[in-house]
This record gives structure tokens, sequence and C-alpha cells, in this order.
């Protein structure tokens, strides 16, 4: 059943990122879009997740400072590397979204050893937003300067990267509490990711668009829409 899941993400995430692919001809809106996405699951996915994994560990206020300084950090890094070379910031961000995509393997994992009921809820949650993870990957690894080529070995990446998380929660158990620390830190990057990196280039350069930033604030209302009606 663990497997089938995992396919089950990686098959959603390819569905995302297909799409992207299909109407890269509309980038600005669907780089709107995403960046609503992106700072949608850093708000209402990935903030309460961590504080709830972290609770009885840490207080909120102690994750909303790792939050911040996954903020930081990413963009430190992000800035640095656009100014050592323009080509490596552009794996940035699918890797980030990659890497999420593995702890949301993990979060499967872990959530099945400790109750079937709670790796469902948890496996019905990653599906949903799965399709915006695709999305993402592929918009981002374009809005980075990168082809086609490249968009698509990121998507593949990033849809193989949940089943990996599942087969390795088989073979150790990890404890949860530490999870949701990095589980803040990944809600910090995603914040920087969809507010600095991807809202700013959604607007044509030549026609200011009004379209791309309710396509924005449409990624957002997805986003919230999804986590509002999965099962808790």
């Amino acid at each position: 059943m663990l497997v089938a899941i995992g396919v089950a993400t990686g098959l959603a995430t390819l569905f995302g990122g297909a799409l992207a692919l299909r109407f890269r001809d509309r980038s600005p809106l669907i780089l709107g879009f995403s960046a609503g996405a992106v700072i949608g699951v850093a708000l209402f996915d990935l903030t309460p997740a961590a504080i709830g994994l972290a609770a009885g560990v840490a207080p909120p206020t102690a994750i909303l400072g790792v939050i911040g300084a996954g903020f930081c950090g990413y963009m430190v890094l992000e800035r640095s590397l656009r100014a050592l070379a323009q080509r490596y910031s552009g794996h940035l961000g699918p890797a980030s979204l990659t890497l999420h995509s593995l702890f949301d393997g993990l979060g499967i994992g872990l959530a099945f050893q400790a109750a079937p009921a709670i790796g469902a809820v948890v496996a019905v949650a990653v599906l949903a937003h799965d399709v915006a993870d695709g999305i993402n990957t592929v918009t981002l690894s374009l809005a980075g300067g990168g082809g086609a080529g490249r968009a698509r070995g990121w998507l593949v990446a990033d849809a193989a990267a949940p089943l990996i998380g599942v087969a390795a929660t088989r073979l150790v158990a990890v404890p949860v509490a530490p999870l949701g620390f990095a589980v803040g830190l990944f809600a910090g990057f995603f914040l920087y990711i969809g507010a600095a990196a991807l809202a700013p280039r959604n607007e044509p350069t030549a026609r200011p668009d009004v379209r791309s930033s309710l396509a924005t604030a449409a990624g957002m209302a997805f986003i919230w829409l999804v986590v509002r009606l999965a099962p808790s």
C-alpha cells in the first residue's frame, strides 16, 4: 500500500509538470499561480505541520523563528549563488521542491508507522498538492533560465522523491519532533521562493497585466481550499 501511495504521488507530480510544460506560452499566468501555490503551501500546509510535529518539544514561536531562519538562509544562498554563477541558482528552487517531496514521502511513511488512519490522512493531503508541486518544479526551473530538458529532469527527480522517502522509513524509524524543525525550514524556503523569486517574475515586462496577480491569489486560494478539504 505504501508503495502504491508513493507511486501515486509521483504520477500527480508528473501530471502537474506536464501541464506547465504544455502551456509554457502562458508562463506569466503559470508563474503567478505557482507563486501563490508555493506561498500557500508554506503558510497553510507546512507551517501548521511543523508546529504540530514539534509540539511538546518547542513552542510555536520557536518554529516561527526557524521559518524566519529558513527564509533568510535561502535568500543569502540563492543570491550568493546567483552572484557566482547564474546557471547554478536555477537549480535551487526545483532542488528545494524535490527535497520537500522527499519529506512528503518521509511524512507518509512515519504517519503509517504511528497509525494507518493517520497515514491515510497525510497521504490524502500530499496527493492533493502534488499536482501543484509538479507545476512549481517546472516553472521554477524555467524561471531560473533552464530549458525544457532541465525542467523535465527536475520533474522526474521530484516525482521519484516521495517514493524514496516512503522507502527510507521502512529501513529506519525517525523521531517525529526533529522533523518539525526541518519542515519549518522548508516553509521559510518556500516563502522566499514564492514572494521573492516567482512573484516578481510573473508580470509581463512589456505590458503589466493584473491577471498574473489574480493568478497568484488563485494559487494561494487553491492551496487553502485543498488544506481545508483534506481530512483532519
